[in-house]
C-alpha cells in the first residue's frame, strides 16, 4: 500500500500537471468507486485546481472555489497525468478528468486501481473534509512531535508497531517505514509500547521523521504497483535496512534479519540492533 512517502511524491508529481488548470470533463467508469456526489460538479468539473493537499496516505485536489475531491490509493491505486497524444495504462481506469490550461494544452488526470481497495470521496469545501473524513487521523507523520508521540504509548498495551500503524495515533506510517523507523531508533517491534522510556520516545520520533524524509528524497518505494504522476518509480527501496529483508545479514552488525507476525503485520527486524 502506497504510504506517506508515495503519497507526497504524487502530490509533488501530479501539482504541476493540474495547478492552475480548469477541469472540463469527467468520465466515470465505476461509479461505486465515488463516494459523496457523483455529478460533474462534485467531481471539480468548471473549476480550476488551486492546490493539491496531503494528510498521512490520502491526497486532497483542491478547486479555486473550495470544491475538494479526497483519493486514497488503497493498496494498487495510482494517480497520473498524461498529454492529449500520450496514451497511458488504460486498464482499471475507474475515473478520467479532462483538464485545460492557458495555452489550451490539454492534460488527462486519471485514477487507476487493479485491486479496488481505493477510491474518491467529493466535498463542498476543504474545510468540510477536514471536519469530516481526516478529522479522525493523526497527525500527519512529518508533523510528529515528541510529547504526542510519548502520550499516545503511555498506557498503550499494544506493541509499538501496532501502535505505529494506527492512523488516528501517526497519519501516513505502513508497513515498511515502521520497520524501518523502529530498526533506526533501535526499538523490537514487539516492545509493549507503554515500556518505551523518554529517551527512545525522543530516538522514536526523530527515526520516523528521518525515514519519512529520506524516503521521500528517494521518491518512495516501489514493491510491484506504486508509480508517481509522470509513470516513475521509487528508489527508497534499494535503502531498505529491515524490511523485506528476513534471512538476509544485517548491513550493521550482519546478524541475520529475522521476520515474523507483529500486529498480524508480516514484521523484520535485527535481533542485534534493535533490543
Amino acid at each position: 500500500m502506497p504510504e506517506l512517502p508515495e503519497v507526497e511524491t504524487v502530490r509533488r508529481t501530479l501539482a504541476p500537471l493540474l495547478i492552475g488548470r480548469r477541469v472540463e470533463r469527467v468520465t466515470v467508469h465505476r461509479s461505486d468507486y465515488v463516494h459523496g456526489g457523483r455529478t460533474p460538479r462534485n467531481l471539480l468539473v468548471g473549476g480550476v485546481i488551486a492546490s493539491l493537499e496531503r494528510r498521512g496516505k490520502q491526497l486532497a485536489v483542491v478547486a479555486d472555489d473550495g470544491r475538494t475531491v479526497c483519493l486514497h490509493l488503497g493498496m494498487s491505486g495510482q494517480v497520473f497525468a498524461t498529454s492529449s497524444s500520450t496514451k497511458g495504462n488504460q486498464s482499471h481506469v475507474h475515473i478520467e478528468w479532462r483538464l485545460r490550461g492557458d495555452s489550451d494544452e490539454r492534460v488527462t488526470w486519471l485514477m487507476r486501481d487493479p485491486r479496488r481497495f481505493g477510491g474518491v470521496w467529493t466535498h463542498q469545501t476543504f474545510e468540510s473534509l477536514m471536519n469530516d473524513r481526516w478529522r479522525s487521523l493523526g497527525p500527519d507523520g512529518l508533523d510528529l512531535n515528541v510529547d504526542h508521540l510519548a502520550f499516545a504509548l503511555k498506557k498503550s498495551q499494544r506493541s509499538i508497531k501496532s501502535v505505529l500503524l494506527d492512523q488516528c495515533v501517526v497519519a501516513g506510517i505502513g508497513n515498511i517505514y515502521c520497520d524501518e523507523s523502529l530498526f533506526r531508533a533501535g526499538i523490537r517491534p514487539q516492545t509493549i509500547a507503554r515500556r518505551i522510556g523518554r529517551v527512545r520516545v525522543v530516538r522514536l520520533a526523530e527515526a520516523i521523521g528521518h525515514t519519512l524524509r529520506e524516503a521521500i528524497d528517494a521518491r518512495g518505494s516501489t514493491l510491484r504497483d506504486y508509480r508517481d504522476a509522470n509513470g516513475a518509480s521509487g528508489g527508497f527501496s534499494s535503502r531498505w535496512r529491515v524490511y523485506g529483508r528476513a534471512g538476509e545479514p544485517c548491513l550493521t552488525c550482519d546478524s541475520t534479519i529475522r521476520s515474523d507476525q507483529v500486529g498480524q503485520r508480516t514484521t523484520a527486524w535485527c535481533p542485534q540492533c534493535q533490543r
